[in-house]
């Protein structure tokens, strides 16, 4: 029997995306306990979730039940918390399911994804695993969209759906709202992951997950794993067009939500000063690392809205500047692609984190 024989010949072709490896198999590999880890590779809050998060679920009663399916209670606690009726919402094991399901929704073989690249690797991986034709439009040297690209890729290859990310990941720029309403113009579904986009509302940024309720192209999706610190439990949802949504309904996982991250969500929304607070606490950092950075001869850091900083590395091999870094205990995020080339991204961590990196980034700038 050969894998030729049953395996999908693109499923066969196709690369696995490549996840951020777990902290007990990090304290294996490095030989150092958790709590001497300075975790700055995956974007994660530090701060963990509420105490009342951690409280409602140590007296959860229900985990022996299989949860809502349509997380009816989760979604009236969100349509308050971002003001979309709850019947335009739905919730998701992360936003990565999300983006899965309206993918499997909407694309048949063959159909077109436009994605703005450097950004998110899971636009790619789920525009494969669902069949669909991967079309890049790539950003410019400073990051920025180029919105007549995407328009002439749109007509071009009669796309099905453009992907965008705002804030960026990875570099943390944000769309502006001129771009976007020209984007929604096309005739494609536009799907807006907002997923970083509350550490940019501290500076101003507005979330558009209200334009839903404008434009019936659009889907904005949101997370509970930087917000809420809740990366651990799978817990994202989205507003969506009114016409999308029985199909989504019809394919989704019936029980995708798990009782845990529906209670830990709940709790969180119940707790918004505490969200609030840690937000403002990681823009800080950011602010301060970016500033102290960019004073670092081999570093070139991009300006970030969301909590993390990218940085352009001169004059050394990044790859080995993490790996450096990790033999520190400090773990931070390596790229080497197309747009992304000798670079790595920090995530913003406590002030003692951000303090350690800056120690050691420094030493190695004089030594």
């Amino acid at each position: 029997m050969k894998t030729t024989d049953f395996v999908r010949p693109d499923i066969i072709a196709m690369k696995p995306y490549t996840p951020i490896v777990p902290f007990e198999v990090l304290s294996a590999r490095l030989g150092r306990r958790p709590s001497e880890i300075i975790k700055l590779d995956a974007n994660e809050n530090p701060y963990g979730p509420s105490p009342q998060v951690l409280a409602a679920l140590a007296s959860g009663q229900f985990f022996h039940i299989y949860p809502d399916p349509e997380s009816n209670e989760l979604r009236q606690a969100l349509s308050r918390y971002v003001d979309v009726p709850a019947e335009r919402l739905m919730a998701g094991a992360g936003a990565d399911e999300l983006i899965d399901v309206v993918l499997r929704a909407v694309l048949s073989p063959g159909d077109v994804v436009i994605d703005c690249p450097p950004s998110f690797g899971m636009y790619p991986f789920s525009t494969d695993v669902n069949g669909g034709r991967y079309v890049p439009v790539w950003r410019r040297d400073d990051f920025s969209l180029d919105v007549a690209a995407v328009e002439t890729a749109v007509h071009q290859h009669q796309a099905k759906i453009l992907i965008l990310c705002s804030p960026n990941n990875p570099d943390g720029s944000v769309i502006d709202d001129e771009s976007l309403r020209r984007l929604l113009a096309l005739p494609v579904l536009v799907l807006l992951d907002e997923a970083y986009a509350d550490f940019a509302e501290v500076s101003g940024y507005q979330s558009h997950i209200g334009w839903t309720l404008e434009y019936d192209n659009l889907v904005v999706l949101r997370t509970f794993s930087k917000l809420a610190g809740l990366a651990g439990l799978r817990v994202g949802y989205g507003a969506f067009p009114e016409w999308l949504l029985p199909h989504l309904w019809k394919i989704k996982q019936p029980y995708n939500v798990n009782v845990a991250a529906s209670i830990a969500a709940l709790a969180a929304l119940r707790d918004p000063a505490w969200m609030q607070e840690k937000v403002r606490l990681l823009v800080a950092e950011r602010n301060r690392m970016s500033a102290a950075l960019s004073e670092i001869s081999y570093l070139e850091p991009y300006p970030s809205m969301a909590n993390f900083i990218l940085c352009r590395v001169h004059g050394r091999s990044a790859h080995q500047l993490k790996l450096d870094l990790e033999q520190q205990s400090i773990l931070v995020r390596y790229f080497n692609k197309p747009g992304l080339d000798n670079c790595i991204r920090i995530s913003a961590g406590r002030p003692k984190d951000t303090d350690r990196l800056l120690e050691v980034l420094r030493e190695w700038d004089h030594g």
